[in-house]
This record gives structure tokens, sequence and C-alpha cells, in this order.
């Protein structure tokens, strides 16, 4: 796509990669500042006309509220209004696919923060997006090139 990519990993602060790293599963107070941090990345990149992709676990409506409209989805608890700060269109990817498949992906990455012991939790919090949220939700089981396609014409 030519455009900027942002993998949200490298904006989590060091207690919460600590946390990861002893195998203690983040919690909401600790997702919300990482979530706000990454909403202000994807609304600089708007306000330049930009384009960008966030690789994100956003495992939650309510985390997928702040990447749109930043603290203000965690005060109202709803989607920004109209206004000085409009929220941000962003469609999300829901890579969809069984745990034994991820797990076995995890298990080949080396020198991450995350251990693949944190998978079950990740599960476990996981809300799939759905209606009127803007997803679409790709299959793991499908080759790397047949994902890439579908997301490709989802995105233009």
């Amino acid at each position: 796509l030519g455009w900027k990519f942002y993998d949200a990993d490298d904006y989590h602060p060091l207690e919460n990669k600590k946390k990861m790293a002893e195998g203690i599963p983040l919690n909401d107070e600790d997702r919300i500042p990482w979530l706000c941090a990454l909403h202000d990345i994807l609304r600089r990149e708007d306000t330049s006309k930009q384009d960008a992709v966030l690789a994100c676990s956003a495992l939650k409506k309510m985390y997928r509220r702040v990447l749109i409209s930043g603290a203000s989805a965690i005060e109202s608890n709803q989607p920004e209004q109209p206004g000085e700060n409009p929220a941000l269109k962003i469609l999300f990817v829901h890579l969809d696919g069984p745990m034994d498949i991820i797990a076995g992906r995890l298990e080949k990455r080396r020198g991450h923060f995350m251990p693949p012991e944190l998978l079950k939790s990740q599960f476990d919090t996981l809300e799939p997006p759905s209606a009127p949220e803007n997803f679409i939700t790709v299959s793991l089981e499908k080759s790397l090139p047949e994902i890439l396609l579908q997301i490709e014409n989802a995105v233009l």
C-alpha cells in the first residue's frame, strides 16, 4: 500500500512490557494510556492526510473506540460527536483463527516481551468486532498472499 506502518507493541510503556514478560496479562488500566498514545499517532497521520496501518491487539470494543476517538471515548463511553476533533475513520481488520495456529506462530517469534503463555488471556479478553463497527474479518487459515489480497481489496 505504501502507507506508514506502526506496530503498537513498539509503543507499550516499559511497565507494560515488564508485566507481560513476567506472564501477567495487561488490564484496562494498563492498556488505556497506550491506546490513547496510539490514537494520537493516528490523529497526527490523519491531520497530515496520510494513510497508515497500525498492527494492534485492540481486543475489546472499548479499546477500538479509544483508537477512533481518544480519551473522550472513555469519558463519555460513546463515539465522539462531530465537531472540533471528529472521530477517525478506521477500518479494523480482525485476524481470526484458532488458538493452535496463533500459538504456533507465537512459538516461532523470538525476542518479544509477550510470552506465548499469555495467548489464552487474550482470547479470554477478546470481543470480536461486530456491527456497527467498521471491520472485516480475515481467516488466518488462509495463505499469506490470500490474507493480504483480502485486506488490500477492503482498503482500496
